[in-house]
């Protein structure tokens, strides 16, 4: 699961985390509008199972597809590789951009802090 996800599979990967298993109908059904052609849904949820994003279970002659990789644990990810490529590896300098870029207020810095304090001791 090393490969980076294109835009198009992860909002299929989105749509997919959130019905948690379905078939290429349920799939297209959870996307936003514009909805793509089933074939182009079939087609990145083919590429996504070769990426093992996705798993399958054949149920008769359709198959009904799960995702392999949580949400959670794709966005860890995404995030660190994030951090890495752009802020020098340091969530310090992340967390100082998104404060300075976005008028972070006192009180939202303030709620950041709790959060990560409450994290802390949840793992203790």
């Amino acid at each position: 699961m090393a490969k980076p996800l294109t835009k198009a599979e992860e909002q299929i990967m989105q749509a997919l985390w959130k019905i948690e298993k379905g078939y290429i109908r349920d799939i297209i059904e959870a996307l936003p509008n514009p909805k793509p052609h089933q074939n182009t849904v079939a087609t990145i949820v083919k590429i996504l199972t070769e990426k093992e994003f996705i798993g399958i279970t054949p149920l008769g002659r359709h198959n009904e597809y799960y995702p392999l990789i949580t949400k959670d644990e794709y966005t860890k990810r995404t995030m660190k590789n994030l951090v890495k490529g752009y802020f020098e590896g340091s969530f310090t300098n992340m967390v100082s951009f998104f404060v300075k870029e976005n008028n972070l207020s006192v009180e939202e810095l303030e709620d950041l802090l709790q959060q990560i304090k409450n994290t802390k001791k949840s793992r203790k």
